[in-house]
């Protein structure tokens, strides 16, 4: 699927939301999940520190969906 939308046409707070509503249906919480604010123009996301079995389980939801 590709995605035709430049970085700075993308709200972040948007951005933000529908990751969260995402990784929330697939059981992940990421703590530090947020808009960077220090960058404005550059509209990133701060995806934050996680645990180890964290990253496994969003590393093994991205494999799932991959393979679909």
């Amino acid at each position: 699927m590709a995605n035709t939308q430049s970085s700075t046409d993308v709200d972040p707070f948007t951005a933000v939301d529908s990751l969260r509503t995402a990784l929330d249906g697939a059981g992940i919480v990421l703590p530090s999940l947020a808009v960077d604010a220090a960058s404005p123009s550059l509209a990133l996301v701060d995806l934050g520190r996680v645990r180890a079995d964290v990253a496994l389980r969003l590393a093994a939801v991205l494999q799932r969906g991959a393979a679909a």
